[in-house]
């Protein structure tokens, strides 16, 4: 996909956005460079929320954190910390 991506100088993308909206509606990213190098990329809406969903859905849950935590009841460096002081 990156490399069928249209790349836009940013000048250029501006000048025509209504163009590079249409591009992305139409299924094709398009990349905006500034100065040589990409720093934006254009996508339509559904697309970025379907890419949301899948970050989400790889991050790892509490509890597969927890049940990835190290069971074998060994000792660890413990910091040495003043006790904070407390309002009660």
């Amino acid at each position: 996909m990156a490399d069928a991506t249209q790349a836009w100088q940013l000048q250029d993308a501006k000048n025509r956005f209504s163009a590079v909206v249409d591009a992305a509606l139409g299924g094709e990213p398009q990349r905006v460079t500034r100065r040589g190098q990409p720093v934006v990329v254009v996508v339509a809406v559904d697309e970025f929320e379907r890419l949301c969903r899948l970050d989400s859905a790889a991050a790892p849950t509490l509890g597969r954190l927890l049940a990835a935590m190290p069971t074998d009841d060994g000792e660890f460096e413990r910091l040495e910390l003043a006790p904070r002081d407390a309002e009660l």
